[in-house]
C-alpha cells in the first residue's frame, strides 16, 4: 500500500515538474479595472488619457529569475499589433500601479514608442491581451528592442505564464 502511494506521489510531481519545465505553470494577471474578457474603460485607451490599467500578478513561482509583460491586439488589420513590452521586471513585482510602468527594461511597440500605448481600433471590437511570462534567467536585451527579437529571446526560457483578456471598441 505505501509503494502504490509513494508511486503515485511521486508521478503527481513528474507530471507538475514536467509542466513546469515545459512552461505550462499558470500565472494570473488581472485588473481592478477591468474584469477577463470584459471592456476595457477608454480612460485606458486613445480616446481616453491612453494610461496603463492597474495590474495584478499572482502565483509567481518561486524559482522565476525574472517577468515579462507584453500587451498585444491579434486582430489588428495587419495581424498582431504589440502595444507594450517590458522584461527583466523583478518576480518580486504583484503590482502595477495604474498609469505607470514596472521597473524592468521597455521595448519598441508598434506605435513606435517605447511605454504604454493604449487599445485604438481603428473599427470593430478587439481583444487586448495582457501577458505575463516568467522567466527562467533575465534577458540580455537592449531598451527598444522589438517585439520579433523579444520572442526570441524568450524561447525555451518560460517557465509560466498568464493571460487576461479586455475588449475594447470606439465610440465614433
Amino acid at each position: 500500500m505505501q509503494k502504490a502511494i509513494n508511486a503515485g506521489a511521486l508521478a503527481i510531481a513528474l507530471v507538475a515538474l514536467a509542466s513546469f519545465a515545459a512552461g505550462e505553470a499558470k500565472m494570473k494577471i488581472t485588473s481592478s479595472a477591468f474584469q477577463g474578457g470584459g471592456n476595457i474603460p477608454s480612460k485606458f485607451t486613445c480616446d481616453g488619457g491612453d494610461s496603463s490599467p492597474p495590474l495584478q500578478i499572482a502565483e509567481i513561482p518561486s524559482g522565476a529569475k525574472s517577468l515579462v509583460l507584453v500587451v498585444d491586439d491579434p486582430d489588428a488589420p495587419s495581424g498582431l499589433f504589440t502595444h507594450w513590452i517590458v522584461w527583466n521586471i523583478s518576480p518580486q513585482t504583484n503590482a502595477i500601479a495604474e498609469g505607470s510602468a514596472p521597473k524592468g527594461v521597455q521595448g519598441t511597440s508598434d506605435f513606435g514608442k517605447s511605454d504604454y500605448g493604449g487599445p485604438c481600433p481603428p473599427s470593430g471590437t478587439h481583444r487586448y491581451y495582457f501577458k505575463i511570462f516568467a522567466l527562467d534567467r533575465e534577458l540580455n536585451l537592449p531598451s527598444g528592442t522589438k517585439r520579433n527579437q523579444l520572442d526570441a529571446a524568450l524561447k525555451g526560457h518560460v517557465v509560466a505564464q498568464g493571460e487576461l483578456m479586455g475588449r475594447y471598441s470606439r465610440k465614433k
